[in-house]
């Protein structure tokens, strides 16, 4: 069966955001246009954000899809790590604040930045 790999932005047990990696079925359409089923969302924005930008460490306030259009997007993880994404590719960020946890920048969350001489233009899809 084909699918379509999500790279998913989390929260893992001890707090800190990871990258994994799912796999969403393609078992619905036809052998030309194969579809995963309907995934529900709540709204969409889209968001520019100019050459020099970066965030703070923060975390997601909802689990929702990131498609970058223009630019480049790094993501940094506390561990030190970090993913770029570029045009036509995306995330699913559902790095939120563990239940009953008070944020803290010293374990909790991810920071965001443009990278490149092109603004950052993305979409969120709220899930």
């Amino acid at each position: 069966m084909m699918s379509f790999t999500r790279i998913v932005l989390f929260t893992d047990t001890d707090g800190r955001a990871r990258f994994r990696d799912e796999a969403i079925p393609l078992d619905q359409g036809t052998p030309q246009a194969r579809l995963s089923a309907l995934l529900p969302t709540q709204g969409l924005q889209l968001r520019e954000s100019p050459v020099g930008f970066r965030s703070e460490f923060h975390v997601s306030s909802h689990p929702q899809w990131v498609f970058i259009l223009q630019g480049q997007m790094e993501i940094g993880l506390q561990d030190g790590s970090s993913k770029v994404f570029g045009p036509g590719q995306h995330f699913f960020s559902a790095d939120l604040l563990p239940e009953g946890a008070v944020f803290d920048p010293q374990v909790h969350g991810h920071w965001s930045r443009q990278v490149g001489e092109q603004a950052l233009v993305t979409v969120f899809v709220r899930a």
